[in-house]
């Protein structure tokens, strides 16, 4: 039986250039998508970007550009990510597509249909860093703790809402049903207290003469669609919905990453969208942490962010991917260092990984040997609980100490030093064990992994240096 598997991340702002905290949650992904393959699913893996709301439309104004057009510019700096991180991505779409306009709308008038969307007057702080409503409790000083260099803004308007509080207890049940719909516990406790506290209907509308950048609302162009209504909807859009119900049906429900500031929207907002909507909820949500610099957040409105694609320039696409998979914590906040980066690509790789594969390829080559895999490779038990609960760091020290101890096994052995018949076996053992952790890295490191397959199969040959010396760096 054919198994399928969606996962997605969620779809960043273009309002400023990618940043290395989303390269985290896209190679997250990326690295789950991966193993799903090895393990035997047929995978579509989406991304995309969020090209509507206020801070969009005024990032444009500011630049003096049309917003289609200042969309457009850095909509393709996010789908050049694909290239540079290595990204196994199927699916990408721009709420600006046509398609999303018209999902968005058709979602829209089925929450219609449902008594779910009524106007009504109100006055709110928001915070356009956010693009989202904020009690006075969520405010520090009257900022909000995530973007403390923006101001409050004060909205006084006649709005559509979003019947948000009839779903507590359709969303506390469902909850109860799906003991592990989230990851980390913590992160499924703090939502679950934030819906039995009561859920309050919320602004899903602007009126078009203030802020024309959006989807206009389905029967009163005196509207447009709030961001993140419209925004939400990609993660079905992407899948050809409402118009490809066959392509649709086949991957939906599917797995969310996002990160913690987004823990609200993913695990509860648009949740009870989907409930309104009559379709079915997202079978898992994994929520990640930040990526910190000298321990602040990294944000574009800090101006604190650091650049993937300069990163993996200097460094290469794996050393980058090794970083954020081995360092960050999975749930947690980790932080960014360059001379950690350093550090990592010299040891752990350069040295432990790339000199492993060098002389023991040289040593093979010198005598004329060859390679067959005679079984194939499976990912053993632990592995797989590992991947299962997203311990990306763990099934990489996992991995390190298979390296570690082949490189122990070769020093002690000390094939160099013997001649060529009682090494072959010793040689061939290691290829084995050396094939075992190219498999292993696959999710990982897959550029290396495939270097690594290439140099071993059939006649071995001598690899170029996986991770070369840094130079000027």
């Amino acid at each position: 039986m054919e198994k399928y598997f969606y996962i997605t991340t969620t779809a960043p702002y273009v309002n400023a250039n990618p940043h290395l905290g989303f390269a985290l949650e896209i190679v997250q992904a990326d690295c789950i998508a991966r193993f799903k393959k090895l393990s035997g699913f047929n995978v579509a893996f989406g991304f995309g970007t969020d090209e509507h709301g206020l801070k969009i439309y005024r990032r444009a104004l500011d630049e003096k550009k049309d917003p289609q057009k200042y969309c457009d510019e850095y909509a393709k700096k996010f789908e050049n990510l694909k290239t540079a991180l290595n990204l196994s991505t199927t699916h990408f779409i721009r709420t600006t597509n046509p398609h999303h306009v018209k999902a968005a709308q058709e979602f829209w008038k089925l929450c219609l249909k449902n008594g779910d969307i009524y106007k009504k007057n109100y006055q709110v702080k928001y915070c356009v860093g956010c693009e989202l409503e904020k009690t006075d409790s969520e405010l520090t000083n009257n900022r909000c703790p995530l973007h403390p260099n923006l101001k409050i803004e004060i909205y006084e308007e006649e709005n559509y809402f979003f019947r948000f509080s009839r779903y507590q207890e359709r969303l506390l049940k469902f909850y109860q049903e799906n003991p592990n719909f989230i990851l980390p516990k913590e992160k499924f406790n703090e939502i679950k207290n934030f819906v039995k506290n009561g859920l309050k209907d919320f602004s899903i509308s602007r009126i078009k003469e203030k802020m024309p950048w959006g989807i206009e609302v389905p029967g009163d162009s005196k509207h447009v669609m709030y961001v993140w209504f419209d925004a939400l909807v990609f993660y079905i859009s992407n899948l050809g919905w409402p118009i490809n119900q066959k392509e649709f049906k086949k991957w939906w429900p599917g797995f969310q990453v996002a990160g913690k500031d987004n823990l609200r929207q993913q695990t509860a907002i648009w949740q009870a969208m989907l409930m309104s909507a009559n379709l079915p909820n997202s079978k898992q949500i994994f929520i990640h942490g930040f990526v910190t610099v000298n321990g602040q957040r990294m944000s574009k409105s800090l101006g604190n962010i650091t650049d993937p694609f300069t990163l993996t320039k200097k460094y290469g696409t794996d050393a980058v991917r090794y970083y954020l998979l081995r360092e960050i914590p999975s749930f947690d906040d980790g932080d960014y260092s360059e001379n950690r980066m350093k550090e990592i690509y010299r040891t752990e790789l350069a040295n432990e990984l790339g000199n492993l594969v060098l002389r023991l390829t040289k040593l093979c080559e010198q005598d004329n040997l060859s390679f067959k895999m005679e079984t194939a490779n499976k990912l053993d038990k632990k592995t797989i609980e590992l991947f299962n609960e997203f311990q990306f760091n763990l099934i990489l020290e996992k991995i390190w100490r298979k390296i570690k101890s082949l490189n122990k096994q070769i020093d002690q052995f000390a094939p160099w030093n013997k001649k060529s018949s009682q090494r072959r076996n010793f040689l061939l053992s290691s290829i084995q064990q050396l094939n075992s952790i190219a498999f292993e890295l696959q999710p990982f490191l897959p550029q290396t992994a495939d270097k690594i397959k290439k140099a071993i199969s059939g006649k071995i040959k001598k690899i170029d240096p996986l991770f070369p010396p840094l130079i000027n760096y």
